[in-house]
């Protein structure tokens, strides 16, 4: 994190009050958020985040020339930013949740929406001192050999500061990865880690539970489709979502709670039934927003469960047997996901009795029904054709006269 400013003394003294990290200390969600509020409450209100999908500070120390070798580096434009700012920050390590919501902080900080934006179309915005504006520039991760990705982008937060420098106007930037390049495993019993889940609270009681696994949106930008992995910024540790917006009743619940840069709306809706006797509920759809763009996803059909239970799946998905349907043929998204969701009568902060949308017959058992009723017909076949055998009873007897038939005859 760094800055350009003409205000150099203020915001010097302003960053020099904040405490670098200790060596060896992860900064978790809540000391960046520090960091954040105490750079943007008084310092520049444009701000320029380089967004890249994974790395590590091994890239930095692989790549950078910290052996010496610095003709060989692949960070020329950012050390050279980092040499001029007023005021350079550099958090060497950051918890994986924490920088995945930087953009839905820096929303919440500047309260302003996101801009993503290339190096060619920057010059084309004005930009004003005194009006905030988030600008994210995507950089890929996984394209070529990681040097070579690194240099190139590199060259691009080059031609960005070359552009920023011509606007003549103060701003902040970061430089920062959704996710590590390189995960340390500490045993067996990472798998077996589950994240929490999210919940409602209307009073003192809560409404809506939300928990997945993996919680994942595919988005079409400029022709190519981008993942996005929202699970640590929706169930990441010490992650509270602000659910402005939800509300629940008897009948009805919403939830509406940010995901990182997205922000998605869920609708359940609860019914009685009269041929069942007994009350459903129903996750009647499922919306997503990005980019000032909404894509919607109806879910009545395929997730329901009775009102006292939860509805749990193994994947709840818009694609391959899909149960959230987009509600227009060219919605320019894809939702996954592994969850469970209780609308209705909760208690006590935990899931009811789940019920479950793989049904008895499922595909696995039908191909062993299947099997077995094919066997069972080779077999009643074999049998029947074993009983039909008739021993023969009349046979020619070797040691018996001969019969001679004269020719002339």
């Amino acid at each position: 994190l760094y800055c350009t400013t003409s205000q150099r003394y203020t915001l010097y003294s302003l960053l020099q009050q904040i405490a670098p990290p200790s060596a060896g200390h992860i900064v978790g969600q809540q000391q960046l958020t520090s960091y954040l509020q105490k750079a943007l409450s008084d310092g520049p209100r444009n701000v320029v985040l380089f967004l890249q999908d994974k790395m590590s500070i091994e890239d930095f120390t692989m790549y950078g020339g910290a052996f010496g070798n610095k003709q060989d580096t692949a960070f020329p434009n950012l050390e050279g930013a980092l040499m001029s700012s007023s005021s350079p920050l550099v958090l060497p390590a950051v918890s994986w949740p924490a920088s995945n919501a930087v953009i839905g902080q820096l929303q919440d900080h500047l309260d302003t929406s996101p801009l993503y934006m290339d190096p060619e179309t920057l010059s084309q915005l004005r930009l004003n001192a005194s009006s905030p504006a988030l600008l994210v520039f995507r950089l890929p991760a996984d394209l070529m050999s990681a040097k070579e990705i690194l240099s190139g982008n590199d060259e691009v937060i080059g031609q960005v500061m070359s552009t920023m420098k011509t606007q003549a106007v103060p701003y902040t930037a970061i430089y920062t990865a959704l996710r590590p390049a390189r995960v340390r495993r500490t045993g067996s019993r990472m798998n077996t880690l589950f994240l929490p889940s999210v919940s409602l609270q209307e009073g003192e009681d809560t409404c809506i539970l939300l928990w997945a696994k993996g919680l994942s949106v595919s988005i079409l930008r400029s022709g190519r489709w981008e993942d996005h992995d929202l699970t640590p910024s929706t169930f990441g540790e010490a992650v509270s979502p602000k659910l402005h917006g939800s509300s629940c009743d008897k009948t009805k619940a919403k939830w509406v709670g940010p995901c990182g840069a997205f922000r998605d709306h869920i609708d359940t809706h609860q019914r009685h039934y009269k041929v069942s006797a007994r009350r459903w509920f129903t996750l009647d759809s499922v919306q997503l927003e990005y980019d000032s763009i909404k894509a919607k996803f109806n879910a009545s059909r395929s997730v329901y469960a009775p009102a006292e239970f939860s509805y749990r799946c193994q994947s709840v998905s818009s694609f391959r047997w899909p149960q959230l349907v987009p509600h227009a043929v060219n919605d320019p998204a894809n939702h996954a996901a592994l969850y469970s969701i209780q609308g209705f009568n909760v208690t006590g902060g935990d899931f009811s009795y789940a019920s479950d949308c793989a049904g008895f017959f499922s595909p696995g058992i039908w191909m062993g029904l299947m099997t077995s009723l094919l066997m069972v017909l080779v077999l009643t076949y074999g049998l029947h054709m074993i009983m039909q055998l008739r021993t023969m009873d009349r046979f020619d007897d070797p040691k018996g006269p001969a019969i001679s038939v004269p020719q002339t005859e």
